[in-house]
């Protein structure tokens, strides 16, 4: 299920380049008011398949009218809009809710300063059609990894759209099976499911000498400060349905609960 919740701006119009990891702080904190045990379940344990956590949900937040500047994103206007999405509705969705109606506001804080969001309205999205094949555009953007030997230290290579298409779709799909059957306690044996980047909007981009990416600093100014690479391009995915409303509810690729991986239809 999905959420369109209406914000508009309270404080002065500087919200930090940074802001995935605060406002990810922002969702757990509006969960807490409908469930204190889910909210704490889902942020210090999540649901674990073979060593690995999954939160199944993602967001991401819009700006009506903005300018990216050096360290901070300048709001040219005080609308915004988050979207929330999550397959678990009683303990997800509606413990959300009752947040937004106790609060009333949103909270996002970094190295001392903060911007305050008022919440004006909160709406659930029309279900869409799944097909086997579909294209969407990303909000937010999907972040694929693997480990790679760096330094004689396996460390966290992030896919750039231009990487093995082959070990992006092997990444790709088995966080896709591995979300499904958390969700449904069934195998996902026998399900398959590709994709691939839009290369005629990557050429256009490139073109006028512009990124494909963004790099997003956690836990900026804190020694657990790390850096995540995500791609921002639209792709097509072929394949079982099923995977493919995974991706759509829990968001596609990794670290979701960050804000990462939120794609509408195309």
């Amino acid at each position: 299920m999905r959420l369109k919740i209406t914000l508009r701006n309270k404080t002065p119009g500087l919200l930090p380049f940074n802001y995935y990891y605060p406002l990810s702080a922002a969702v757990y904190k509006l969960l807490r008011f409908g469930s204190p045990e889910f909210a704490s379940f889902l942020h210090d344990m999540g649901y674990n398949h073979y060593g690995k956590k999954y939160k199944l949900f993602t967001f991401a937040l819009r700006f009506e009218k903005y300018k990216s500047e050096k360290s901070f994103i300048r709001l040219q206007s005080d609308n915004a809009y988050l979207y929330i999405t999550s397959p678990l509705v009683d303990k997800f969705i509606q413990n959300f809710v009752v947040g937004t109606f106790e609060s009333q506001n949103i909270e996002i804080g970094v190295n001392g300063s903060k911007t305050v969001f008022s919440i004006s309205q909160v709406e659930s999205l029309p279900e869409i059609e799944f097909k086997n094949e579909m294209k969407f555009r990303l909000l937010s953007p999907m972040v694929l990894s693997t480990k790679r030997e760096m330094n004689s230290k396996l460390m966290p290579y992030y896919f750039r759209c231009n990487d093995d298409p082959a070990e992006m779709n092997r990444v790709f799909a088995n966080n896709l099976k591995n979300k499904f059957m958390l969700l449904t306690g069934n195998s996902a044996e026998g399900k398959e499911i590709s994709f691939e980047w839009d290369t005629e909007y990557i050429r256009l981009v490139e073109s006028k000498g512009k990124r494909t990416t963004r790099k997003e600093t956690i836990k900026e100014g804190t020694p657990e400060q790390t850096e995540v690479i995500g791609n921002l391009v639209p792709f097509i995915v072929r394949g079982d349905v099923e995977l493919i409303k995974a991706g759509y509810e829990c968001g596609y690729g990794e670290k979701n609960s960050l804000g990462f991986g939120f794609a509408e239809a195309d």
